[in-house]
């Protein structure tokens, strides 16, 4: 569980840094984005439930499906142009939401086991 909570800080972070550098057409969604995974962490660090489990899950898969449906996207990460950008991309837009999807699912797995066992 504290797994959980570290990638979604991890998440938010990475997020805060790319905040700037995206397009500003898309600032408030990105900052709507931004404040989800904060109150992910927060709900996550007072108590976890399935319910924000499953947040968690849904809501890093949207952001993988978008990443690779914006083609504005898919072309910086190929060609690593802006190398901040791609970087940051890279490393929020899959590998953070990659890791927040199966700490997930493994928190999910541990609660069910706990709820049996007692």
């Amino acid at each position: 569980m504290r797994y959980l909570l570290v990638i979604l800080i991890a998440i938010a972070v990475v997020g805060a840094l790319a905040l700037p550098l995206g397009d500003p057409r898309f600032f408030y969604v990105g900052l709507a984005l931004e404040s989800s995974y904060i109150t992910l962490a927060v709900l996550t660090f007072k108590y976890v439930r399935i319910h924000t489990i499953i947040a968690c899950i849904i809501l890093a898969s949207l952001v993988i499906i978008a990443n690779t449906l914006s083609i504005q996207h898919v072309n910086i990460m190929m060609s690593l142009s802006p190398l901040y950008n791609a970087i940051i991309l890279i490393l929020g837009g899959y590998v953070l939401q990659s890791l927040l999807i199966i700490s997930s699912i493994h928190t999910y797995n541990s609660i069910k086991v706990k709820k049996y066992n007692m």
